[in-house]
């Protein structure tokens, strides 16, 4: 039995993200304790959703299967990514937390560790553990809010040098961490192909969508602050006859307050996703718009492989990651491109494309998260790890 303890960057609910499918993919010889990451004792008070996170830990586990347990960690002091010294008290208390409710209770002897967060490299010292991954999956020294990027930078550095395997979502990434640590792979995002590639059959328009009117340009994702909100706003001004239908929760920080007062721009909230593909069947276009930035450059954006599944149409601004299927997708350069590209991308929603409709499809299936993990476990067999 492997056992693999899994630090991340997201909770196991309500959004499904790369860790999660990652982790639920591993071999059954695999033992997964997947840690939700910790909230700052002030987290609350900028997003009062954390609340319940304050005193999750003392609860038991959440067993999702068999070999898949998910653990809350204890709040930790903030400004920990400001102050090494924080970081380090954080982490040496996250340690003992772990050792005392996963390693004795499960008999934890040398485990697998798997992290996704740079600060982490302060615990190691106080864990014992056989062999170190770091799936690096976005630029964190380019994150908004209380950071010191030099010291992010300089923890995630230290933590790559230590790693026995980096993976690494875009070229961006990979090219800088592969400089640091020669056992460094690139392992882009992908999709749930099979359940998103129901999205391509006419399925039952939903409830919350029986009244919009089309054409419909759709968008899947929490609202960030590297989501360009006011790209939404410029698109649903010029084009008043179109809908724009943007389904997902907003983030903390982030102010939709113009997008509201348009009446064609149409906020649905967070829609469970096992209920996605009836929502997204509905779209005519699907819409990827993350700001351009440095942060963006270096994103493997996950709807954008889900929108693939369903063989849309799709309309996304320049990332590099998305520059490799140009020949299937509208990408704009800039805020009047990105309007032409949606009227191109609609008028082969009126209009299908037979060949453009496989391709994309049969990207998603090379893209899928099965390919992926497979990847995954190939690399982790050939540096060692007898993982079946």
């Amino acid at each position: 039995m492997i056992d693999i303890i899994c630090f991340s960057t997201t909770p196991w609910d309500p959004i499904p993200t790369r860790k999660q499918q990652i982790m639920k993919r591993m071999p059954q010889n695999c033992r997964i304790f997947y840690l939700d990451p910790p909230v700052t004792l002030i987290g609350p008070l900028k997003d009062p959703s954390l609340r319940p996170y304050l005193t999750r830990f003392r609860k038991s586990p959440k067993r999702i299967k068999e070999n898949l347990f998910v653990f809350a960690l204890p709040p930790i002091i903030p400004f920990y990514n400001k102050k090494r010294s924080i970081n380090k008290f954080n982490q040496k208390m996250i340690a003992n937390f772990v050792k005392e409710v996963i390693y004795q209770n499960f008999d934890l002897k040398s485990p697998i560790i798997w992290t996704y967060m740079p600060n982490t490299v302060d615990l190691l010292e106080h864990l014992s553990y056989s062999f170190l991954v770091y799936d690096c999956i976005d630029k964190h020294s380019e994150f908004q809010g209380f950071i010191d990027k030099a010291l992010v930078e300089s923890m995630e550095d230290e933590l790559a040098q230590k790693s026995n395997v980096v993976f690494t979502t875009t070229h961006g990434l990979y090219n800088k961490l592969k400089l640091l640590n020669p056992h460094t792979y690139l392992v882009p995002n992908g999709a749930e192909f099979e359940h998103f590639n129901k999205a391509s059959n006419k399925l039952p328009v939903p409830d919350k969508m029986n009244n919009i009117p089309r054409p419909i340009f759709g968008f899947v994702g929490v609202i960030h602050t590297w989501i360009d909100t006011q790209l939404i706003e410029y698109l649903a001004k010029e084009k008043r006859e179109w809908s724009f239908v943007l389904i997902g929760p907003v983030g903390a920080g982030v102010s939709v307050d113009n997008l509201k007062k348009l009446s064609n721009i149409y906020l649905l909230g967070r829609i469970d996703n096992k209920d996605l593909p009836q929502y997204v069947s509905q779209f005519d276009v699907c819409l990827n718009l993350f700001r351009t930035n440095k942060l963006s450059e270096n994103v493997s954006p996950l709807k954008f492989y889900e929108y693939l599944a369903t063989g849309k149409p799709i309309v996304s601004t320049s990332m590099p990651q998305v520059e490799q299927f140009s020949d299937v997708v509208y990408i704009g350069k800039n805020y009047e491109d990105m309007l032409v590209k949606c009227i191109q991308a609609l008028q082969e929603a009126q209009n299908p494309n037979i060949e453009k409709i496989e391709k994309r499809i049969e990207y998603a299936k090379q893209t899928s998260w099965d390919s992926r993990v497979t990847q995954i476990i190939d690399i982790l067999k050939r540096e060692g790890i007898n993982i079946e």
